[in-house]
């Protein structure tokens, strides 16, 4: 017999893992104030720009004398301009744990073509970093987007090493305690924590970044987009609000907006504690039905920001046909929209609980998430 429907609905069904929700201070009459169809070099518009670099110091604690600069592409654009421009000086460790980093991995191996120590682990597990040799430069993920799996803290990375850490952080800045100390490259896009707009990327460098960029040059091209240099030292004007290219101004009062947001919920730790609420209540509505687990198989290592989740009950034999199933009758529903699991994972779900997220609308989405598995599986029984 299929169990009747909740009656309660999430005011807000958007849990896709990017772009994400929008902070729920949002409306687009906030935005009034972009300076559109002005010139992003225009007084105003460096002032925007300048404002969301320094407004992004101020939330996430980055130190002073580390550069942040908006670039372009997104995370993506981000990463590649890292490795494009700062890989080559020494050896290289890839380390990557779902798909994303596996994307690095490939960019290194097959198309910078530099021989690096390639260190993988399955989905819902993570790389020993003990075992990494942090006197190679290594590029790493903080928390798998796809994966669910993130890394519990920067203990492992040594302050002493020789080496550069390139972290792509896009689902876990703003959402989880980065070490600055631990990271000379860090990356992240407006779309995810923040529910900003899409094709914005952030590049954080540290001091040994900076000087990795002034005293070395890539044997390969670089093109204008990737150059962080000119005459062998750092263009100080991308960190400042002079992008390299032409970036959407409606875009950067969105963010602006989402970052005013960020600061009136309590900054970092807000956001922090906003994120572990929402996981919190997926973890727990977990440990109530034997159904369904977390990816993750380590609970350290869970993400507080893409809670990525399996079904485990026998009655299911054709997983993700079923996966997708749930997915599409939560969306038809208006329950749940995006939440199937990323098309490189093992079939489950994912659910994003970043800030933006409020936990209300968490709470009122699971009983959906049960009456839904319960329906289909009584419909495979039916048709048995």
């Amino acid at each position: 017999m299929i169990k009747e429907q909740p009656a309660t609905r999430p005011k807000n069904p958007r849990f896709s893992s990017g772009p994400c929700a929008k902070p729920p201070a949002f409306s687009l009459q906030r935005l009034a104030d972009a300076p559109l169809g002005r010139s992003h070099r225009a007084g105003v518009g460096k002032a925007k720009l300048k404002t969301a670099i320094e407004d992004t110091r101020e939330v996430l604690g980055i130190p002073a004398d580390y550069k942040i600069g908006i670039v372009p592409a997104s995370d993506t654009g981000a990463v590649e301009m890292a490795m494009w421009s700062l890989l080559g000086a020494r050896p290289a460790t890839m380390v990557a744990w779902e798909s994303f980093g596996s994307g690095w991995v490939t960019d290194v191996v097959k198309q910078l073509k530099i021989e690096a120590d390639v260190k993988t682990a399955d989905y819902g597990e993570i790389v020993d970093l003990n075992a990494v040799d942090f006197d190679t430069d290594v590029v790493f993920t903080w928390n798998g987007t796809t994966s669910g799996v993130r890394v519990p803290n920067g203990d492992a990375i040594p302050s002493n090493r020789a080496g550069l850490t390139i972290c792509d952080a896009t689902s876990a800045a703003f959402a989880q305690d980065l070490p600055w100390d631990k990271l000379d490259v860090t990356t992240f896009s407006w779309q995810k924590v923040l529910g900003g707009e899409a094709a914005h990327g952030m590049i954080v460098l540290g001091p040994r970044a900076v000087e990795r960029l002034e005293s070395y040059t890539p044997p390969w091209p670089l093109p204008k987009i990737f150059r962080l240099t000119k005459g062998g030292e750092l263009i100080e004007g991308i960190f400042s609000g002079a992008t390299i290219n032409t970036p959407s101004m409606l875009a950067v009062e969105d963010y602006l907006l989402a970052l005013d947001w960020a600061k009136s919920v309590g900054g970092l730790q807000g956001l922090i504690a906003r994120a572990n609420s929402n996981a919190q209540a997926i973890h727990d509505f977990c440990d109530a039905h034997d159904w369904i687990t977390n990816l993750a198989k380590d609970p350290a290592t869970r993400s507080n920001t893409s809670v990525c989740l399996k079904f485990n009950d026998a009655r299911i034999s054709n997983g993700p046909a079923f996966a997708k199933t749930i997915a599409k009758r939560l969306e038809s529903e208006g329950v749940a929209l995006d939440i199937g699991a990323y098309r490189d994972a093992p079939a489950g779900l994912r659910i994003w609980c970043g800030g933006t997220v409020e936990t209300s609308d968490i709470q009122a989405m699971l009983p959906w998430l049960a009456w839904a598995f319960e329906t289909e599986v009584a419909l495979l029984s039916d048709a048995a």
